[in-house]
């Protein structure tokens, strides 16, 4: 006998109720979903650098921060529905609801860990990498660090170069 059968014969032998006999089981019409997807990842996963691994920590205090809160925000969002997968609506909060109060949450708090942490209030733009990493997880802080790159005129402590003047020749 075979012990994996693919038509529920071995599921009505082994006595497992929720499988008829003729029918394939859930779980065999998800397998070439699941193969099919890690294959694509594995395709588009890009060639492996043979260095140190401190470039995936964080490299500055801000983005400790937001990685800890981020985390403390999904703890959070689970928690709200009695740490399942699938959201059952136990608390009255809708998932949109839950994300939304989340990551409202992660905004009012990230700021006040952030000046703990650096022990001084915190830059323009330190608040809105925070801001943005709540917003959108991981990408968010460093498309807000691009923008400011791009437009240092955003940062209230910004100064223009100066032009250096022209001294006219004495005649």
């Amino acid at each position: 006998r075979c012990l994996l059968d693919l038509t529920g014969k071995a599921a009505q032998e082994f006595d497992i109720p929720h499988v008829r006999a003729g029918e394939i089981p859930v779980m065999t019409k998800r397998l070439p979903l699941f193969a099919a997807a890690l294959a694509a990842i594995a395709l588009s996963c890009q060639t492996a650098k043979a260095s140190d691994l401190t470039e995936l920590l964080p490299s500055t205090p801000i983005d400790g921060v937001a990685i800890g809160v981020g985390i403390a925000a999904t703890v959070g969002y689970f928690a709200l529905d009695h740490w399942r997968w699938k959201w059952e609506n136990v608390n009255g909060f809708s998932s949109i609801g839950a994300v939304t109060a989340t990551t409202f949450g992660c905004i009012a708090v990230s700021p006040m860990v952030g000046t703990v942490v650096l022990n001084r209030p915190l830059t323009q733009r330190e608040a809105g990498v925070l801001f943005g990493s709540c917003i959108i997880p991981f990408v968010g802080g460093w498309l807000v660090n691009k923008a400011y790159d791009a437009h240092p005129e955003w940062d209230p402590a910004y100064k223009p170069p100066r032009e250096k003047k022209k001294k006219h020749a004495k005649m």
